[in-house]
């Protein structure tokens, strides 16, 4: 398992700051500009036996397992910005705009598994939930990454909120 100790180091500036900022912001606003989510996408993979993959379940109501990479392709620490978006039939999507080291990496996955999984898994409550699997139909050369979460559209505009905090404080760290 591939371990990176400046990275470990910067998550954990950027939660020690969040978890402190908000500790001491009285109102709720400012408690909801500290708000952190964390995410990760894992491309699915074929069952090999070993330990570096594994089923995951997508959806809360009807789980379909889906089995991954257990280690993360990418992650919040490349995400420029977040928003949700409307679609034509009163249903909502996360848009994740990943910044250009992560469109890279986005692009030369979905360029090589057309026809596999993305599935997507974020910690912004209690513990981590398995948002989504959208299936790789064509190359995302653009940097923008959208999936439809087992979410409300509360909980999404929670993640989408944390997710551009943790943006800003990851530009912050980038600058120093």
């Amino acid at each position: 398992m591939k371990f990176s100790f400046t990275r470990f180091n910067l998550y954990l500036m950027i939660a020690a700051s969040l978890a402190f900022a908000s500790g001491c912001a009285s109102d709720a606003k400012k408690k909801e500009k500290k708000d952190a989510t964390s995410i990760a996408l894992h491309l699915e993979a074929h069952e090999d036996g070993t330990d570096r993959n594994g089923p995951v379940p997508i959806f809360r109501e009807k789980p379909v397992y889906v089995n991954v990479d257990k280690e993360p392709f990418l992650d919040e620490g490349s995400i420029d910005s977040a928003r949700i978006a409307d679609d034509p039939d009163g249903s909502f999507h996360i848009e994740l705009k990943f910044n250009w080291r992560g469109a890279m990496i986005l692009d030369g996955v979905t360029s090589d598994n057309h026809n596999r999984r993305i599935a997507v898994v974020a910690v912004f409550g209690k513990g981590p939930r398995w948002l989504g699997a959208p299936l790789i139909k064509r190359r995302m050369s653009d940097g923008i990454f959208r999936f439809t979460p087992d979410a409300t559209r509360e909980e999404a505009e929670r993640i989408v909120k944390g997710l551009n905090n943790v943006a800003v404080e990851v530009r912050k760290q980038d600058k120093l």
